[in-house]
């Protein structure tokens, strides 16, 4: 199983969060989605066939922005 830990800026309240994880938990492969809303995290495990463009291209397709250090 891979994981992947993305600083998204934009995730205020529980409708941010909730948003994000019914967007990711539509894409094949993805099997836990964990939103922290005091870090500004979201934690994804996931298998084949999801990959870490299919998962960061929907976060921000979601209407978030990855910050990328």
């Amino acid at each position: 199983m891979n994981t992947i830990l993305c600083s998204v800026s934009g995730i205020q309240n529980k409708e941010s969060k909730t948003q994000i994880k019914n967007a990711l938990n539509k894409i094949q492969g993805v099997n836990e989605v964990g939103v922290n809303l005091t870090s500004g995290t979201v934690e994804i495990h996931y298998n084949d066939p999801a990959t870490d463009y299919e998962i960061k291209n929907c976060i921000e397709n979601t209407g978030f922005k990855i910050i990328y250090q």
